[in-house]
C-alpha cells in the first residue's frame, strides 16, 4: 500500500500497523469489475472540482464569506466572521497536490501531458495563492512531496517565494496551454485550452494587483509582468469565461441557498436568518444601482406601510457590527432586508464564481489607474466591470417581478448608470470607486474571502469598527490573518515555529502583518 501524501507524518505505531496489513487486504478488498488506476480526467476532475464546488459550500457555509465581507448578518447566533473572530485555518486543500504527477503520468499523448501539466501548475498556484492569503509564509518548494520524496516536514518558503513561484507556474499554465490539446474531465470549461489558458493569465493578474506594494522588488518585477500579459497574453472577454460552477436540478447539484423539491432542504433559508447590510445596501441606493432589487426582497413592514417593491426605501439595512441583540430585535420586527426569493426558489438562480471577468475588468482599472498600463484609461475598464456584473445579473433573473420587483436592468439603463458613477475626482476617490464596484459585483460570488481581502489591502468599502460589539483582542482593531493550523503545531512543529519566528517574532496571532501587507 502506498504512504498517504500528507504535509505531515503519520505517527510511527501506525505506520507500521499498516504496512503489515496492507497486502491481505488489498487482496481481499479488490474489487475485480473496477478500476484500480485512476485515469488523466478522473484526476482532473476530482481536483477542478476541489477549487471550485468544494470552495462553495452550501446551506449556513455558504454564507460564511459573505458575513465576514459584512453583506449579510446571521440571526441563528453570534457568528464569529461577522465579529472578526478568526481562530485556526487548516491546510487540507493542499492534499490535492498528491494527483496532479499520476493526472500528468496517465495522459495518453503529448498534447493532453501537456494540457494536464498546465492544469497542474494552475492548481498549485491557486491553492498555494489561498494557503499564503491566509496566513503568509507556508509550506511550497517541499510540500506534497511524501511520497515522491519521502518529506514529511516540509520546511516553510517566505511569502515572497511563495508569490514568486506562484507567478511562475501561471507563466508555465499560460505557456503549456497554448501548446497543449482539449482534454477530458473539465466540468467547467469542457477542456478548452483556450479558456484555462485565459484563465491562468486573469488569475495572475489577481496575484499581481496584490503585490502592489512591491513594484520596487527586482525579483517579482511586478508592474512588467503586468505589462507583459495585457499585451500579449489572451484574457477572459465576457462573463461568460468566468470560473464558475452552473447548478440544475439534479439532486445534489442546485444553488447552494435554494430550499424546493428538488434540493437541498435548506432549513437555513425557512429559518430567515439572513438580513442584507447597510454596508451593501447603502453604496446601492447612493448610486441608483437596480441591483438592490434583484439582491434583496423588501421590508414586509415598508410594504404593508404603503410603499412599493420598487420604493428605494423599503430597503432598510442592518449595520453588521451592531450588537448581537439588536439585530435580533430588528430581525423579530421583520422591518429589514432580507435576500431576493430567487436565491430561494430557483434551483439554478445562477452560477457562482471563484473567479471572474468583472474582476479582471476592475483589476485592470485599478492598474491603469497606478499607472502601470497605458494606452486603455481606467474608465473604459471600469465601465466594462460594471457592464459586465449588470448584464450577468440581468442575464440570470427570470423576468418575474418578484425577482427584480418592476426596476429591471437593460443596456440604457446600464449606459446611463455606467455614465452617472463615471470615475471621479483623486486617485484615492478612483480607487475607493473600482473597490466599491467590485465589491457590490461580489455579491454571493467569489467565495475565497475575496472581498475581505480586498478590503485587508485597501481598506475598502470602509467597515465599521466597533469595540463594543468586536471579538477581536485587541478590540480596537481588525485582525489580518488567520493562526496556523493545529496539525503543523503536532507534526510539523519546529519548521512552524521558525517561519512565526521569522514573520511575526515567534506569536502566531491574528493582528500579526504578513509581507505581502507590508510597504
Amino acid at each position: 500500500m502506498k504512504r498517504i501524501n500528507r504535509i505531515y507524518m503519520l505517527s510511527i505505531p501506525l505506520a507500521v500497523m499498516l504496512s503489515a496489513g496492507c497486502s491481505k487486504f488489498d487482496k481481499i478488498n479488490t474489487n475485480p469489475n473496477r478500476t484500480t488506476q485512476a485515469s488523466s480526467s478522473m484526476l482532473a476532475t476530482n481536483m477542478i472540482l476541489s477549487v471550485t464546488k468544494n470552495s462553495i459550500a452550501s446551506t449556513k457555509g455558504f454564507m460564511q464569506p459573505f458575513l465576514l465581507g459584512k453583506y449579510l448578518t446571521w440571526g441563528e447566533g453570534q457568528e464569529n466572521f461577522q465579529y472578526n473572530r478568526f481562530g485556526r485555518t487548516n491546510f487540507d486543500r493542499l492534499t490535492q497536490l498528491r494527483n496532479i504527477p499520476p493526472m500528468i503520468a496517465a495522459a495518453t499523448d503529448e498534447g493532453q501531458r501537456k494540457s494536464y501539466k498546465a492544469l497542474g501548475h494552475f492548481i498549485r498556484a491557486w491553492l498555494f495563492f489561498q494557503c499564503s492569503m491566509q496566513v503568509g509564509d507556508i509550506p511550497y518548494s517541499e510540500a506534497g512531496k511524501g511520497e515522491s520524496d519521502n518529506i514529511i516536514q516540509p520546511r516553510y518558503d517566505t511569502q515572497k517565494a511563495v508569490f514568486l513561484g506562484i507567478l511562475n507556474e501561471l507563466d508555465s499554465a499560460n505557456t503549456l496551454f497554448s501548446q497543449g490539446a482539449d482534454f477530458a474531465g473539465d466540468p467547467i470549461y469542457n477542456g478548452k485550452t483556450d479558456n484555462w489558458r485565459r484563465l491562468a493569465n486573469s488569475f495572475q493578474l489577481h496575484v499581481l494587483i496584490n503585490l502592489y506594494k512591491k513594484t520596487g522588488d527586482a525579483d517579482l518585477k511586478v508592474t512588467d509582468r503586468f505589462k507583459e500579459i495585457v499585451a500579449n497574453h489572451p484574457l477572459m472577454r465576457t462573463y461568460k469565461d468566468n470560473f464558475a460552477l452552473t447548478y440544475n436540478a439534479t439532486q445534489g447539484q442546485n444553488y447552494p441557498w435554494s430550499d424546493v423539491p428538488a434540493g437541498s432542504g435548506n432549513s437555513f433559508v425557512k429559518s430567515n436568518y439572513t438580513m442584507l447590510t447597510t454596508t451593501l445596501i447603502d453604496p446601492l441606493k447612493a448610486m441608483g444601482d437596480r441591483r438592490l432589487f434583484y439582491y434583496a426582497k423588501p421590508s414586509p413592514v415598508k410594504i404593508n406601510g404603503g410603499m412599493q417593491p420598487s420604493d428605494w426605501d423599503a430597503y432598510p439595512g442592518a449595520e453588521p457590527s451592531n450588537s448581537f441583540p439588536s439585530l435580533q430585535t430588528m430581525r423579530v420586527s421583520k422591518d429589514y432586508t432580507d435576500l431576493n426569493n430567487r436565491y430561494v426558489q430557483l434551483v439554478d438562480a445562477e452560477p457562482v464564481s471563484v473567479y471572474s471577468y468583472q474582476e479582471q475588468q476592475f483589476i485592470l482599472a485599478e492598474a491603469a489607474l497606478r499607472g502601470w498600463i497605458a494606452g486603455t484609461p481606467a474608465q473604459d475598464y471600469f465601465a466594462a466591470g460594471i457592464t459586465a456584473a449588470m448584464k450577468f445579473t440581468a442575464a440570470y433573473t427570470p423576468d418575474v417581478a418578484d425577482y427584480h420587483h418592476n426596476m429591471k436592468i437593460d443596456d440604457a439603463y446600464i449606459q446611463g448608470y455606467v455614465t452617472t458613477n463615471a470615475l471621479i475626482g483623486t486617485a484615492a476617490n478612483q480607487l475607493k470607486q473600482i473597490i466599491t464596484q467590485k465589491y457590490l459585483a461580489g455579491f454571493l460570488q467569489g467565495c475565497n474571502y475575496s472581498a475581505w481581502y480586498e478590503q485587508r489591502r485597501t481598506g475598502y468599502p470602509v467597515f465599521v469598527l466597533n469595540s463594543g460589539t468586536n471579538l477581536n483582542t485587541p478590540t480596537t482593531q481588525f485582525p489580518v490573518r488567520w493562526l496556523y493550523p493545529s496539525n503543523e503545531l503536532s507534526y510539523n512543529n519546529r519548521n512552524l515555529d521558525e517561519a512565526i519566528q521569522r514573520q511575526f517574532n515567534g506569536s502566531d496571532n491574528v493582528n500579526g502583518i504578513m509581507w505581502i501587507l507590508k510597504d
